[in-house]
This record gives C-alpha cells, structure tokens and sequence, in this order.
C-alpha cells in the first residue's frame, strides 16, 4: 500500500514558485542573476496600510477571528464591490480567505464532485487545473491562442460546455498574458452561459486595478446581472496594494456556496491572520490615489518590455491591458541551438539555457497551458528590465 495518496500524483508543484526558487539558489551561489518570474509588485505596501497593521496589534486585535473574515472587512468587501462593480452583497454572501489562491481552492473543494469539468482558457494561471484534480473534478483546457490576442471566443465556450460542466475559470487582466476582455467581448461569453444554466462562473479579478491606456475593466455578474446567482466574483489586496506576504484574498456569491466554502475553510486554515485583515480594511477603505500613479511606471514598464522584446527576430510580443505580464511567442527561434549548445525544441529548453547562459528567470509556456511561448514579470524597476531585456535580446542573437 503507497503511504501518499493517488491525489498527489496528479498534481505538480506550481512552476513558477520551481523557477523563482531556482532564480534565487542560482544568486545565493554568487550567480547574477534578473529573476522576472515572480507576480509581486516591487513597491512597498503603502505606509497607511501598514500603519493599520500596527495599529491592530497595539490594540491586541491578535486573537481568532471569525472562519471567514471579521465583520469590518466583510463590510470593506461589500463596500468595494458596489463602489467598483456596481454588485450588491450582504455580509453573508461575502468569504475572506489566505490569498485569493485558498478562496478559488475552498470553493473547487465545495462543489466539485468526480466528473465535474471545470473550462480553464489557456494560457491559464498555473495553479488552476491542479487545483480542479486535487478537488476531483476534470480540467477543460480550451486554448486561447494570439491570434485573438490570447481571449477565449464565445465559439469556443460553447464549443466546450458539456453536460458534466460545474464552472467557467474566468480571469481578466490575465496572468500570465496580461490580456483584458472588453465589455463587448465579455458580453459575448456571458450570452453563451445564459443559455447553459448549469455553468456557474468563478472569476479570478485579481489585475482588477492593474489596467492601461483606455482599458475599462468590467466583471461577469456586472455585465450581465443575470448570471449573478452562478457568479462568485473573487479578487484581493494582493497585487494593487502590494500585499503579497499579507495573505487575503475575498470573494462574494450565492450564500450556500459561501456556507459550504466556509466549512471546508473551518476544517483547513480557519481565519486569515488577524493583523492581515485589520491592513486590508485600511487598503480597501482608505485612499486610493497611490493606484494610478503605480499604473503608470506599469504602463512605462509595460512599453519598455514589448518595445525591446518586439526588436528581437523571431519573438512576437503582443501589448496587453493589464495586470504586469507580457507572453511573447518564440515561434520562430524553435529548434535553434543557443551559444551554449542548448537545442531550442521547446519554450522549457528555451527558459532554460537563458537562465543558465545569461542569468534571466522566465517562466516557460507550457507551464500556463499554451506554448511556445514564456512570461515575463515587468513588476521591476526600469534599470533592471533594460539590463534583463537587453541579456535576452543577446542571447536570441546568439541562437543558430
């Protein structure tokens, strides 16, 4: 009898945590290296935020809190969701979990039963089908390609609803793209799950904030009110707030779902660090002013990336409309051989020999579902992206 469980080998460790862990022994051994393989912002959380967090611990606010979220930010959540999306929600309709990643977990774990599908447009976020597996339920990659800018039609949605479909994964701005839908292109996708009553819709809105040029964000149950009773709307304080060590992440829906996502979190983690919330009511009520002026050295960084990028022959980089990701084909550079006698049959082997030949951290394709391609993280300072770009711009230069 095997002591680990069958579960386990259905799953692999999340690629992009492998690649920044490797990035980092690489620079602990003296290497140097550019690691633009981590989703973190490289701001500090602004000086309010942490300036609630010490509040809450001269305050001894330092015990359990409820399961799923102490009733202030609960109340933030509600306050956020109607000031930004126009969605009305109860308290009770409202689930605060460890990062954004536990609350798409909870509610998988909650309603998924053995032949479940769960649609994920690919490219994805690496840890949305081995979060599917591990719940039970089937994984239904439907790949997004860049010919349509990485955004999944509504021919192809329809196309991939089955009887046995639970959920749609939705995430816009996208990781790892970085690609945003329009109100027209979402409305497209909505109108096809109004026709499917059994499709409910998770919705990973995490880049909410994180939007360029004249991109207008927009969310599913806010486009079509409709699907609002097979809707849960998740999102956090993560990226815009540059929270990424405070761990919350908060969603709202349908109240049963809620309850039972509640009881798999009672049985796991119950409540989110005390401290951590106390921080996210100040993040979510207090100003937002430092948002936009963070978007625009994004917006910068963004432009410097593709610009470079796109000079390289053989890599396509489209500019995307949010969140802080490019995905750049490496259509033409495959089966190239690097300087270092490295054969490019893959983007794998490609993210590979530019780490070891030249000291930059990528995260290959094939990790988010569709390849060749690799991301690339811009949430850096200026210096460090040109000094990245132009690494890979020499290493392209170098193939054969």
């Amino acid at each position: 009898m095997a002591f680990l469980s069958d579960t386990l080998a259905r799953v692999k460790p999340s690629p992009t945590i492998a690649m920044s862990n490797k990035a980092a022994e690489l620079k602990a051994e003296g290497r140097d290296i550019i690691a633009l393989s981590a989703g973190e912002p490289d701001f500090d959380t602004p000086q309010n935020i942490k300036d609630a967090a010490v509040a809450a611990i001269a305050a001894g606010k330092t015990k359990y809190t409820a399961v799923d979220g102490i009733p202030e930010l609960k109340a933030a959540v509600c306050a956020k969701f109607k000031r930004d999306n126009g969605l009305d929600y109860t308290p009770a309709q409202v689930s605060v979990g460890t990062g954004g990643k536990q609350i798409l977990y909870n509610a998988l774990m909650a309603t998924l039963n053995p032949g479940d599908e769960v649609i994920i447009p690919a490219p994805y976020w690496v840890s949305y089908p081995d979060m599917v597996l591990l719940a039970g339920g089937t994984p239904v990659p439907v790949e997004c390609g860049i010919e349509n800018s990485f955004k999944m039609t509504a021919k192809q949605l329809e196309a991939a609803i089955t009887p046995k479909t639970k959920w749609l994964i939705f995430n816009s701005p996208s990781n790892p793209t970085g690609a945003g839908y329009s109100h027209e292109e979402l409305k497209e996708l909505t109108d096809v799950l109004v026709r499917h009553p059994h499709v409910w819709v998770m919705t990973d809105d995490m880049y909410e904030l994180l939007a360029y040029d004249d991109f207008t964000f927009c969310t599913p149950a806010e486009v079509e009110p409709a699907l609002y009773d097979r809707t849960l709307t998740i999102n956090g304080v993560s990226k815009a707030y540059a929270m990424t060590g405070w761990r919350i992440g908060y969603a709202a829906g349908p109240a049963p779902l809620i309850a039972g996502m509640r009881k798999v979190q009672s049985q796991s983690t119950s409540n989110p660090c005390s401290i951590s919330q106390w921080a996210a009511v100040e993040a979510l009520n207090g100003p937002q002013d430092y948002i936009p002026e963070n978007n625009v050295m994004f917006t910068r960084r963004r432009n410097l990336v593709a610009g470079m990028l796109n000079e390289i022959d053989g890599i396509e980089c489209p500019t995307p409309e949010g969140a802080f990701y490019v995905y750049p084909s490496i259509a033409g550079l495959i089966g190239k051989t690097s300087a270092g006698g490295t054969v490019i049959d893959n983007d794998e082997a490609f993210a590979t020999a530019l780490l070891e030949e030249k000291g930059v951290a990528v995260v290959f394709g094939a990790a988010f579902g569709l390849s060749p391609n690799f991301r690339v993280s811009y949430a850096t300072s200026d210096e460090e992206l040109v000094d990245a770009c132009t690494r890979i711009q020499e290493f392209c230069a170098g193939l054969a």
